[in-house]
């Protein structure tokens, strides 16, 4: 296939299912390994002897990398990064893997940093190359993207404690030959793909803040709403499962549920905010999360199950919508938007894990998933400060928009 050729059929105005279920693809393999945190941090607090308020704090390492989203997505605008997409499964699965034989707390920091590095580097361009070859269904294109994420951290868990009961904490290290092997399997895939328009945009952070902050805003508002819910289930389900006196095992399948869940919730979110607009979308998954949130804490364990599924369902199905929120407005600089979207996002969860540790700590994890749950309602009203929906029909300095509620 010749260069113009394959730049014609990127940005062609159709969903070109075959190009997103690829970058949907590397997407799983990459956060198969970044799921490993929560389901070890019981093994690392007993470990390295570590209160909650410290463990919850590791979070912050893999996060922190995200301060330099917004200067990746600059880069990204401009640059083809598509080999630094290839290799950050291969770098995030040995750094994850590595963590077993971590010998101390700093090491356990360091590690993560540069997995969350690797990490900023993916995630960034990967919603912006899924806008390019959406067409007009960006919704549904973030949906693959995000439930590619989802699925894979609903296996994550699973691998994690399949690693450790095979070879124990020290020695699933050897789990790191998946990583390597994808990478690989990702180049032969990815080898020809871009992630840049044929016509370079020289954007900047302030230049795009100021051109979205509209959109931006409110947005940050729903993103600390948000996450007291997403922060509590990701870090601390398992840790608060094994402090109910159930096993390690039992911890891990109740976050894997909560993840086939949020697989669900994720694939169908952005499909229907396609249809029904992004605003009613996220209005229903804001309102029922958070009441879900506080059935799970009065149901009997034989009980659990479902209602941890239909708790994944709604925390997570907001991912697609708000990527697709800010997809839908950025024309012409969308790697930059993407990055300022995603620092924020990722500073935010990070912040409110460490502060739903430090509650859990003075107060006991089950009062600190109620109080994550009420306030996360206050989240609620800032969606109507949200802009109508915008649906892209084409790509980069031209596009024609639907207004939609």
């Amino acid at each position: 296939m010749s260069a113009s050729r394959g730049v014609e059929n990127r940005f062609s105005s159709g969903f070109q299912t075959g190009q997103v279920l690829t970058i949907a693809g590397a997407h799983f393999v990459h956060d198969v390994f970044s799921s490993f945190l929560a389901p070890w941090l019981p093994l690392l607090i007993e470990k390295l002897s570590l209160s909650l308020t410290l463990a919850g704090s590791l979070t912050i390492f893999i996060r922190i990398p995200s301060l330099v989203n917004p200067l990746i997505g600059v880069v990204a605008d401009r640059i083809d990064m598509r080999y630094m997409v290839i290799c950050a499964p291969a770098v995030t699965a040995v750094c994850m893997s590595l963590i077993g034989l971590a010998p101390s707390y700093g090491v356990v920091a360091v590690l993560l940093s540069v997995a969350g590095l690797s990490a900023a580097v993916f995630h960034v361009p990967g919603p912006v190359m899924i806008a390019r070859v959406s067409g007009a269904q960006v919704g549904k294109g973030m949906s693959f993207f995000m439930a590619a994420g989802e699925f894979a951290r609903t296996v994550g868990p699973l691998v994690a404690v399949a690693a450790v009961s095979l070879w124990g904490f020290e020695g699933s290290y050897r789990v790191m030959i998946l990583g390597l092997v994808a990478s690989g399997l990702l180049y032969w895939r990815l080898r020809h793909a871009t992630i840049h328009c044929e016509r370079r945009h020289h954007s900047s952070v302030v230049k795009t803040w100021r051109a979205m902050q509209h959109v931006l805003i409110p947005l940050v508002c729903i993103v600390v709403a948000r996450a007291l819910m997403v922060a509590s289930l990701s870090a601390f389900l398992p840790t608060f499962m094994v402090a109910q006196g159930r096993s390690l095992w039992f911890g891990g399948t109740a976050l894997a549920l909560v993840e086939f869940g949020a697989v669900l919730g994720t694939m169908v979110s952005g499909t229907l905010s396609d249809r029904l607009g992004r605003r009613f979308v996220l209005l229903g998954a804001m309102i029922a999360s958070p009441v879900l949130m506080l059935i799970f804490l009065v149901t009997p364990a034989w009980a659990l199950f479902p209602v941890l599924v239909l708790l994944g369902f709604n925390a997570f199905a907001t991912a697609p919508v708000m990527l697709a929120i800010v997809q839908d407005h950025a024309h012409g600089m969308r790697a930059t938007a993407n990055g300022i979207y995603m620092g924020i996002n990722f500073l935010v969860v990070s912040g409110v894990t460490v502060l739903v540790g430090w509650t859990g700590d003075l107060l006991g994890l089950r009062v600190a998933f109620a109080w994550s749950a009420v306030l996360a309602l206050l989240g609620v009203p800032v969606i109507y400060f949200l802009p109508r929906s915008k649906i892209c029909l084409n790509f980069c300095d031209r596009s024609i928009t639907l207004n939609g509620f």
